[in-house]
């Protein structure tokens, strides 16, 4: 059911003095142009539109006379493979003295960073890691939280070409030894501990109990984080190969750092996938189409203009930070922050961005949900009059978190949900300001994006006909550069080609609006198969968690009678028992807002749901649990102790 007006409206002047409309009239479009005639165009010719946006971005480095060869082949196609190009040179090409970093953490410490103490600051770590041996295509790890540090030793390795890979510190020995043994890093940057929810957390012993299983590893440098400011630092006695960070880059004098020019797929990232169905694949993203396809979301998608302070709420082991920190390079001020959403209250958040005018504030769509279940009401606390655009990602927006936002955190905002992955770092559809905002859609597909709905048999399926599998029939910039260790790019092509040929299959369940937006409905491989017919998670949580006594809720299939069942788990308001009355509401609530295909056969309570580090709930894991099966890899989730709660339940046997 769609409402009969959007939730909001791009006003004239927000129009022609976005940078979408400038791009768009340097290309020869008029100032009526719409959104959808944009996006048709910079699919009519992929290199041509890039190669124009390259310009218009002001990208330093060669860029060279071809912009994309083997277009007609995705997994083959070469973008701007003449190019030299470096993703820290321009992310550092600004020198003054305005703020480049502000950084908060959860003890209300702070720090403010220019973008000429940065430049400063990357040349320091720049000239130690290079004494420290490090060389173009060695690793470089941060076991760490989000820092200003984490930032500047990313930027410092691929200065001079090194690999950047980053995990949080909430991440277990295993967990950790799963992504960095892949790799191999040469230096593994971390913190003696972190805050969270009021608590500290002690990170050297897990870094003594995982360096054994990581025998590359040449040198640790421990930035002083809780110890910071009190005059003792952290015993390193137990961890033979780390230093201070004062000691490593103190003998260095700041000086203006060099940037190697490199070809365009060079390797800049390395990141990992969620790793709960097995040892997480390490995706490796380069240096041009990181740069150019985040440029084209902070420019032309979320109109992010030079000394816009950008706030997304995020760990370091979750793609939003690598998206948010290339901002620099549209002159934009980075808000970083540390530590729990909720602590000491549940408007931490907004008393930063607040504080600081925030312009753009990003979070995952969980953040969202929680606000809206413990009843907060920030327009009634805080000035946002600097916050132009709120950006949700993670998990799908629901409609009636939309309605949340616009009614209880601020009526004239640019709400845009986005969604993409790990794998292309970066966001498959996304919002844009020509378009309007409505309810529970994602305005569209980003530019240069070839966005389609697929059915079982491979065919496009127009607006309105229904969901299926989020597709991509065109090649883009940041499709990753390979995996690591995959001979032949086996993992690769399973990964994306497999399922259509010559196509990208994201392994998204998604439809498409009359709008000419998106609604996502949950992973593919999560989908219910009740009776052979396939059904998204979100639109059963949509229903059950508009139930004021439920807090969130978790929908998985069980094989029953030679079929599928659907099993949903709910965590409810404390106090609040799963009686036959609310089974029953339940029940109703899903049957008239969704169909009665929805209704569950099974309503379990539960005192707790399992979510990876990035706040994702993973239903893969609990079907794999009530289906007396292990679950390959319980490092990645932030709470492996909930999957004990859905083992041998006496429900599930009849």
């Amino acid at each position: 059911m769609t409402t009969s007006a959007p939730l909001w409206t791009p006003s004239p002047s927000l129009i022609e003095n976005s940078h979408l409309m400038a791009f768009a009239q340097r290309n020869g479009f008029a100032k009526d142009v719409d959104y959808a005639t944009l996006h048709n165009w910079s699919l009519s010719d992929v290199g041509a539109f890039w190669s124009s946006f390259w310009d218009f971005a002001g990208v330093l480095g060669v860029k060279g006379s071809v912009a994309l060869q083997d277009g007609d082949q995705m997994e083959k196609a070469q973008f701007f493979p003449e190019a030299e190009i470096n993703w820290a040179e321009n992310l550092l090409k600004r020198h003054d003295n305005s703020p480049a970093i502000i950084f908060r953490d959860e003890l209300a410490r702070e720090r403010e960073i220019s973008f000429a103490e940065l430049r400063g600051l990357v040349s320091k770590w720049q000239q130690a890691l290079i004494a420290a041996g490090v060389q173009k295509g060695d690793r470089v790890a941060g076991y760490m939280p989000n820092l200003p540090e984490t930032l500047i030793g990313a930027l410092a390795a691929a200065s001079i070409g090194a690999i950047w890979s980053s995990a949080s510190p909430d991440f277990g020995v295993q967990g950790v030894i799963d992504r960095f043994g892949q790799i191999e890093p040469k230096i593994l940057i971390s913190v003696d501990g972190y805050f969270y929810n009021g608590k500290t957390v002690d990170v050297l012993s897990k870094i003594k109990d995982a360096l054994p299983s990581i025998p590359s590893i040449e040198k640790i440098v421990i930035v002083p984080f809780v110890s910071q400011g009190s005059g003792q630092l952290a015993d390193l006695s137990s961890l033979p190969l780390a230093v201070h960070m004062d000691e490593f880059i103190g003998r260095f004098s700041e000086q203006s750092p060099t940037f190697e020019r490199l070809p365009f797929n060079h390797p800049l990232f390395i990141m990992f996938s969620s790793g709960t169905t097995g040892v997480p694949k390490c995706i490796v993203h380069g240096h041009g189409g990181t740069l150019l396809q985040h440029m084209k979301e902070h420019l032309l998608q979320c109109d992010i203009k030079r000394d816009d302070k950008v706030f997304y709420f995020t760990t370091c082991g979750w793609m939003m930070w690598n998206w948010q920190i290339t901002a620099l390079a549209s002159g934009a001020c980075l808000m970083l922050y540390d530590g729990s959403p909720f602590y000491p209250n549940p408007y931490a958040l907004w008393d930063y961005t607040t504080a600081h005018d925030c312009t753009l504030f990003g979070t995952g769509a969980k953040y969202i949900d929680a606000l809206k279940a413990e009843g907060c009401v920030v327009k009634d606390k805080f000035d946002l009059s600097t916050l132009k655009t709120i950006t949700s990602t993670g998990s799908p927006l629901v409609h009636e978190s939309f309605d949340y936002v616009y009614n209880t955190i601020k009526e004239d905002v640019h709400l845009a949900s986005i969604s993409g992955g790990t794998d292309i770092i970066s966001c498959f559809v996304i919002g844009n300001v020509l378009s309007p905002v409505w309810r529970g859609e994602i305005q569209g597909a980003g530019l240069g994006y070839a966005i389609e709905v697929f059915d079982g048999e491979g065919k496009a399926m127009p607006a309105g006909a229904g969901s299926g599998e989020l597709v991509c029939t065109k090649p883009f910039p940041s499709m990753p550069v390979f995996f690591w260790n995959d001979e032949g790019r086996k993992r690769y092509h399973s990964a994306y080609f497999d399922r259509f040929e010559n196509i990208w299959c994201h392994g998204d369940w998604i439809e498409r609006t009359e709008h000419g937006g998106f609604i996502i409905l949950g992973r593919s491989d999560a989908t219910l198969n009740p009776g052979g017919v396939r059904i998204g998670t979100a639109e059963i949580y949509r229903q059950v968690e508009q139930i004021p006594e439920v807090m969130e809720s978790i929908a998985v299939g069980q094989l029953w009678d030679n079929d599928e069942r659907v099993i949903l788990f709910v965590r409810l308001k404390e106090g609040v028992s799963l009686n036959d009355d609310l089974m029953s509401r339940i029940k109703t609530r899903i049957r008239t807002g969704a169909s009665p295909r929805h209704v569950p056969a099974k309503i379990i309570q539960i005192t707790d749901i399992p979510r990876t580090k990035s706040n994702k709930i993973v239903e893969l894991a609990v079907k794999e649990v009530i289906h007396g099966r292990p679950v390959k890899n319980v490092e990645a989730l932030a709470n492996p102790d909930a999957l004990d709660l859905y083992k041998n339940l006496q429900e599930l046997a009849s």
